[in-house]
């Protein structure tokens, strides 16, 4: 343990005597929970905010408000398990599933961390051509150099890593509170976009993707990952109060990210959906120049530094995970770097192919809502299980409101893909 990590683990330790109190009893186990915010507002969200903002209006702020309070109910849940057991999601699927099921949830999660990369990559790379006028595919090897680095500080210590995370977060905040101030919504039309409703079956598609980008599965994975060793509960009472702290510090990351969320969507619907700019969303390219020219103020480099410090840190959280994905699943692990390599390529080989950038963002998104079901059941699954997790076990609304959200997922899931394919 580095001096640095020692020094938050006596604070812990402190807080948990209730020695500490108020904000400094907190302080110590703020970190996972925004660790795994960084994919709730990678670029992925940029591509589906946009899109939905842009032609659609306000309409669809009640999905992105819905799909972050189901974010923070998952995220708990994950870290609930790993400070019950002491293990991630993917090994307690290891233990309490058979070995082929096992593999089968281990290569759809491999999968799913491939789709997640490209939108990373693709968001990144995007940034760069915004900000510099780099072409997208040297703007790519760039982000994977910048992804290294910043992977390298876990070498020094995981407080390092979340500690640029959080400014990252904080850059993030800063540019899109500064074009929501540019851009002078109408707070009339903003509160009716938090009625529920549709319009035609494009804006479910939307609404599929907006929950794909807002709810991601490879940080249901991570999460439990990130608190089933930082603080460890020696007592069923420890163990309480370690996880209400722990829900603080998931009500806190979540919450943000669901603001920032918010205002990508308002952005593109005050700004493009009302002049009848319906299709600039697509494009993200072409909406940080739209934004320069309607809003001024340099709200497209705004746009272009929030888009790459999104890129940057939400790709080194997905190789977290990818490595906890496959350590857990098949008691396999290999070089942190080797593993970034991998999950990158295929978005490297997109990217020099040509594909349309902007689409192959939204479509991504799609892609990761089908994999939410494989993670989200099992949680569900181990966390109603008392000879599991002990005191920390669900309630039973906990576990119905859960099941809810499990269902409502797969609902959307199975119209999509019926949509998709009729």
């Amino acid at each position: 343990m580095l001096p640095g990590e020692a020094r938050v683990f006596e604070a812990a330790q402190e807080s948990l005597a209730g020695r500490r109190r108020g904000a400094r009893g907190v302080w110590p186990f703020l970190g996972p929970a925004f660790v795994a915010s960084v994919a709730y507002v990678d670029p992925g969200n940029f591509a589906t905010n946009m899109a939905g903002g842009a032609r659609f209006g306000y309409l669809l702020l009640w999905v992105i408000l819905m799909a972050n309070l189901m974010g923070m109910v998952i995220q708990s849940l994950s870290a609930k398990l790993g400070i019950a057991t002491g293990m991630n999601l993917p090994e307690v699927c290891r233990e309490r599933f058979s070995r082929r099921t096992s593999i089968l949830l281990w290569i759809q999660a491999e999968i799913i961390a491939m789709a997640t990369d490209l939108a990373e990559f693709i968001g990144a790379a995007i940034g760069l051509n915004i900000l510099f006028g780099i072409p997208l595919f040297p703007a790519a090897l760039i982000t994977s150099v910048a992804a290294f680095a910043i992977l390298a500080l876990q070498a020094r210590g995981f407080r390092r890593l979340e500690a640029v995370i959080a400014v990252f977060i904080g850059v993030i905040v800063v540019a899109f509170a500064a074009q929501v101030f540019l851009a002078d919504p109408d707070p009339s039309d903003v509160a009716r976009g938090f009625i529920p409703g549709f319009e035609g079956s494009e804006s479910v598609l939307l609404a599929v993707g907006i929950l794909g980008a807002t709810v991601m599965p490879h940080v249901i994975y991570l999460h439990s990952a990130l608190t089933q060793h930082r603080v460890v509960g020696e007592s069923d009472e420890e163990k309480r109060r370690i996880f209400r702290f722990e829900l603080v510090d998931v009500m806190i990351a979540m919450g943000i990210a669901g603001i920032v969320n918010m205002s990508m969507l308002i952005i593109a619907a005050a700004v493009f959906h009302e002049q009848g700019m319906n299709d600039v969303g697509d494009d993200l390219v072409q909406v940080a120049d739209q934004l320069g020219t309607q809003l001024g103020g340099h709200a497209n480099l705004l746009f272009g530094v929030a888009l790459l410090a999104s890129g940057l840190s939400s790709s080194s959280v997905g190789t977290l995970a990818g490595q906890v994905v496959m350590q857990g699943f098949i008691r396999r692990r290999i070089p942190l770097f080797l593993r970034r390599a991998i999950t990158m390529a295929p978005a490297l080989i997109i990217i020099a192919a040509g594909v349309d950038a902007s689409r192959a963002l939204v479509l991504s998104q799609v892609a990761l809502s089908f994999g939410i079901p494989f993670a989200l059941i099992p949680l569900l699954w181990f966390c109603r299980d008392r000879s599991l997790m002990g005191v920390l076990v669900n309630r039973r609304f906990t576990t119905a409101l859960t099941a809810v959200i499990a269902t409502v997922i797969v609902c959307l899931n199975v119209f999509l893909l019926e949509q998709t394919l009729l």
